[in-house]
């Protein structure tokens, strides 16, 4: 099918080639991308009209079994939803951040799982094993607010209003704090174990040299601290460091306020022990797969409308939910 090559392939005219191969007749890339931003611009229009009808104030007659939106694959027992945002070309704007929601679901092995796959040892030896499958998501160049209305639209598709645990890793910032928070009100919200380290790395560099025993002895011993969940002792250990150079110090001072404010999402050995996820590599990883793979290529540049078409086919094409969506947009 020649939708799914042009999502799928480099770019149209590789598609069109893959294409002809295929059924051996003859097809233009400039059909292809016709087609193609066609059908996508149908699969927008169908996903903005279900974020508005997620998101409509509520309407007589109705009662918490309304359904605003259809199910796909339901997560009942244990899910997980993160969001991120990465960049593509837009002409004649520049560079344009694409939010992407990734949701999950969430199964949890004993940790004797664990082990026994343990190549080398690590911190998570002893934790239960987490895995994430089942992944879809939402991608699009959208505004926090609007993210929020397909974000909630894609989780009632999901069923994580039903679901019996969710939560969400994320990076940390505000806007996609405020945003699940108003949307899933009972997840569980975790910043994502590698921004956290990577913060005190980036701070034990800058303060006592890259490359040095010290730094790696004063960084470890604050990730055990952090890992056991006792961010307050990480606060003080940083209030503690008294760099010379003011760019220096300004970057502690701004360190310590981010672990004072994330404390509450920072509760790793709780987090650990429910199983849930502490990494938001499902969305970082979809910002790969979903988005760069067809959106980043050398030298292209999008006309926005082509490609938020884009961005809704392939939110689909890489849900598994490709002949679904294509049923969905026939006369």
């Amino acid at each position: 099918m020649a939708t799914r090559q042009g999502l799928q392939a480099k770019s149209f005219e590789s598609a069109a080639e893959g294409y002809s191969e295929s059924v051996g007749g003859a097809i233009s890339g400039d059909s292809v991308q016709r087609i193609t931003q066609g059908w996508g611009a149908q699969v927008d229009q169908q996903r903005n009209a279900a974020a508005e009808r997620a998101t409509a104030p509520a309407q007589r007659g109705e009662t918490p079994r309304t359904q605003r939106v259809g199910e796909i694959a339901p997560l009942q027992e244990r899910a997980n939803i993160s969001t991120d945002g990465t960049m593509i070309l837009v002409r004649h704007e520049g560079w344009k951040e694409v939010k992407v929601t990734a949701i999950s679901a969430v199964t949890v092995q004993a940790a004797g799982v664990r082990a026994a796959q343990q190549v080398r040892p690590s911190r998570r030896e002893h934790d239960p094993l987490v895995r994430l499958s089942q992944h879809s998501y939402q991608a699009g160049l959208w505004d926090a607010d609007t993210m929020a209305r397909h974000q909630y639209a894609e989780g009632l598709r999901r069923g994580l209003e039903r679901c019996a645990h969710l939560s969400s890793v994320n990076d940390g910032a505000e806007w996609i704090q405020r945003i699940t928070q108003t949307n899933f009100s009972h997840a569980v919200q975790i910043v994502d174990w590698s921004h956290g380290s990577g913060r005190l790395w980036d701070v034990g560099k800058a303060v006592l040299g890259e490359g040095k025993a010290e730094t790696k002895g004063w960084v470890e011993a604050r990730l055990d601290k952090l890992w056991a969940g006792e961010v307050s002792r990480v606060v003080t250990a940083l209030e503690g460091l008294a760099p010379t150079a003011e760019e220096v110090a300004e970057q502690v001072r701004q360190a310590a306020g981010y672990f004072r404010n994330q404390t509450p999402r920072m509760r790793y050995a709780e987090f650990r022990a429910a199983g849930d996820p502490i990494g938001s590599g499902t969305v970082e990883s979809a910002a790969s797969t979903v988005v760069h793979h067809r959106m980043r290529r050398p030298g292209q540049g999008w006309k926005r409308d082509n490609a938020q078409a884009m961005l809704a086919g392939l939110s689909e094409l890489h849900s598994d939910r490709f002949d679904h969506a294509w049923q969905a947009t026939l006369p």
